[in-house]
């Protein structure tokens, strides 16, 4: 398994801590939690496989991949082995902190479809080093939440110098209002993640800040989905 190099940027910790969260779940290793953990329904739902559906963001409802785009997922886990990327004929890039997930997707990807998976590189969600406008999307979601706001300040101008004119960036944010939230973040700690419950009114404004503006959002039940856009 490959690690992560030490990251020298004040997230470093955090950075190494949801990586190691990831590789234990994407692994099927035990977590050793308290019993007053293991007794949350939340804790329940996740241990029997019905907390996910819910809390992942269906992105393509807001902008759907076309034939030949190239899109980038950003915290991708295992994405193109489970949502329909060969029904929108759209290329995959992953991008992800998992080295067991990356493997993963490195293995299967190929054999699902080797004309649309175009690999993917295990790095942080701040180290976006690929060509200047190479993406026609970018998708990141169920990340922002384990960082603060600026933290994701970075890499929305990262995401800017590699996305084409016109392109669109697609991100998560936890909603902490959501009757979930709460009780899903703390389950986070304890498997090893610390979750930022950050206000959602802070996003639109981060985003204007890096010179995007907010072109509309879609609330589910624990994260609001934001369509970002950059103006000629």
């Amino acid at each position: 398994m490959s690690r992560l190099p030490a990251e020298p940027s004040p997230w470093g910790a955090q950075v190494q801590a949801v990586a190691h969260r990831y590789d234990q779940e994407f692994s099927g290793k035990a977590f050793d939690l308290p019993p007053e953990v293991e007794e949350m329904s939340v804790f329940q739902d996740w241990i029997a496989g019905t907390l996910t559906p819910r809390i992942s963001t269906p992105f393509w409802e807001a902008v759907k991949p076309r034939k030949r785009d190239h899109c980038l997922d950003i915290g991708c886990g295992i994405s193109f082995l489970i949502y329909p990327w060969r029904e929108w004929e759209a290329l995959f890039h992953g991008h992800d902190i998992s080295a067991v997930a990356c493997q993963a997707l490195t293995s299967r990807g190929p054999q699902l479809n080797s004309k649309l998976f175009k690999g993917v590189t295990q790095a942080p969600a701040h180290r976006l080093e690929y060509e200047p406008q190479s993406f026609d999307m970018v998708i990141a979601t169920g990340v922002s939440c384990y960082y603060p706001a600026e933290y994701w300040a970075t890499v929305v101008q990262q995401v800017k110098k590699i996305l084409k004119p016109g392109g669109w960036l697609l991100f998560d944010a936890l909603n902490p209002d959501a009757t979930l939230a709460e009780g899903w973040a703390i389950l986070e700690t304890y498997l090893g993640a610390e979750v930022y419950l950050e206000d959602l009114d802070r996003w639109p404004a981060l985003v204007k800040a890096e010179g995007a503006r907010v072109v509309s959002t879609r609330d589910y039940e624990m994260f609001r989905l934001f369509k970002v856009k950059w103006d000629p």
